[in-house]
């Protein structure tokens, strides 16, 4: 019970960051109150007894408001829970409240919501990163211990480098995907915000594993990892030489990256450069076919089954989802729906469409040769630190900011941003670490590997 009013005293002091769009105050207090009588009664614990969680708000819990940050879903209620949802609450975990994000997970700053921009907790004036900023605020703040969030193209890892915290998306499958709005469903996928990697890997294997309700599911069971793990395993590690060197990388990342590889090499990893040819691929790719597949899932929202409806236009049909939808969704949801509608019609499918799918094989066979090859692939995050809010008005910009977050999206692999370093304003940005499809534990232990060398080198540093 304690810990749930500390936890929403917190949200309420922090309040100004626009972080939550809704606080489940009476619900949590009763559930707190629920646990701290069966605990006295003695019956056993499960595994997130009583941790205080948020949910980014494309996330279905059943009679509560989910609006994916939109106007359109404005007072839905849903009536289901996710899967993952499901699974926290069996395990006992306390769900406080939804978080702000960009409006259908589409941003990279958080500033696209219809509620308002979630401001960073480190400089207010900055983004929180996007589309799972709430969530990220939300740990980086103190007002909860662990956050859900999607990450369909670095919506867990980017706001999660801006913040200076933990963003895993893991493989595609691993963790259900219903109950969760969707956005692009070859690429999206639940991930999760914390401080260390030890509530990552206890959520992630609490709520990852098979659902009959999610044909992508992957069939086989996690297994949560040893606690006892092996900190003299050396590693072989690729970077894209042509990542660390591109013309949009801020120098201060790229030279303390660097720096790290140095250090991993000392301590006799293999780490090696690769000329990833493809990179610069990536975000076109991506772009292309994840409006297609908005383009089809948002479809649904026409104002006559349920969302948003405009009253005027009762009598036409046709105008009636025409204003329906042009009131309901955002500039950026509108953006990429005709982006997407467009890669799908009939003269420009095969030109746009059919070749950003032979793109993706390419990217996927080219993933599959580098880890015949190696553990692990380490990138930067991002391009440069939490820049300020309405600083970027180019959306073109602001895609091509994406450019090392949505390869991992593209082929299906785990990926991590860990916090690693600040740049000389003391900004924080962090390291991107990736590993094969569903070798999610291996990433787990290398990460905490790399958390652990960087807090000894800044304990060292005084």
């Amino acid at each position: 019970m304690e810990a749930v009013r500390y936890y929403l005293g917190k949200i309420a002091e922090k309040s100004h960051l626009n972080a939550w769009l809704e606080v489940f105050e009476a619900e949590a207090l009763e559930q707190a109150e629920r646990l701290d009588k069966r605990r006295s009664e003695g019956h056993g614990l499960a595994k997130l007894h009583g941790v205080i969680i948020g949910l980014k708000d494309v996330i279905c819990y059943k009679g509560h408001t989910v609006s994916a940050s939109s106007r359109i879903l404005q007072n839905f209620t849903s009536v289901y829970n996710a899967t993952a949802t499901a699974r926290l609450l069996a395990a006992e975990a306390i769900i406080i409240g939804r978080q702000n994000c960009d409006e259908f997970a589409m941003g990279s700053s958080n500033e696209n919501s219809a509620y308002g921009p979630v401001k960073n907790a480190l400089d207010e004036t900055r983004v929180s990163g996007g589309s799972s900023g709430g969530s990220a605020v939300a740990v980086q703040s103190g007002s909860c211990m662990v956050s859900l969030g999607s990450d369909t193209g670095g919506s867990v890892r980017q706001p999660a480098d801006f913040c200076g915290i933990i963003g895993l998306k893991p493989s595609y499958g691993t963790i259900s995907r219903y109950g969760l709005i969707a956005y692009a469903s070859s690429f999206d996928q639940i991930g999760i915000f914390a401080k260390n990697i030890a509530d990552v890997s206890l959520v992630l294997g609490t709520i990852a594993g098979p659902d009959s309700y999610d044909s992508t599911a992957r069939q086989k069971a996690f297994v949560q990892p040893e606690k006892s793990e092996d900190f003299t395993r050396k590693y072989k590690i690729a970077y894209f030489s042509n990542a660390l060197n591109h013309p949009s990388l801020d120098a201060s990342i790229s030279t303390q990256i660097k720096g790290l590889i140095q250090k991993l090499r000392a301590e006799g990893n293999e780490v090696e450069p690769v000329d990833f040819e493809l990179l610069d691929y990536a975000v076109p790719t991506y772009y292309v076919l994840t409006t297609a597949e908005a383009s089809s899932n948002l479809s649904r929202y026409d104002g006559i089954r349920y969302g948003y409806r405009n009253m005027d236009q009762q009598n036409d049909l046709s105008l009636l989802y025409k204003k329906s939808r042009s009131e309901g969704f955002g500039p950026e949801v509108k953006r990429r729906i005709l982006l997407g509608t467009f890669v799908l019609s009939a003269g420009f499918f095969d030109a746009y469409f059919t070749k950003a799918q032979k793109v993706r094989k390419l990217l996927v066979e080219k993933t599959n040769q580098l880890f015949n090859q190696f553990d692990a692939i380490i990138l930067p995050t991002v391009t440069t630190p939490a820049y300020k809010i309405g600083e970027k008005k180019d959306p073109i910009e602001i895609f091509l900011g994406d450019i090392y977050t949505v390869y991992a999206n593209l082929v299906g692999i785990p990926a991590i941003s860990l916090p690693l370093f600040k740049n000389e304003e003391g900004l924080p940005f962090g390291l991107q670490v990736m590993t094969s499809q569903n070798n999610d534990l291996l990433l787990l232990s290398l990460s905490k590997q790399l958390m652990k060398i960087q807090a000894f080198d800044r304990e060292n540093a005084g």
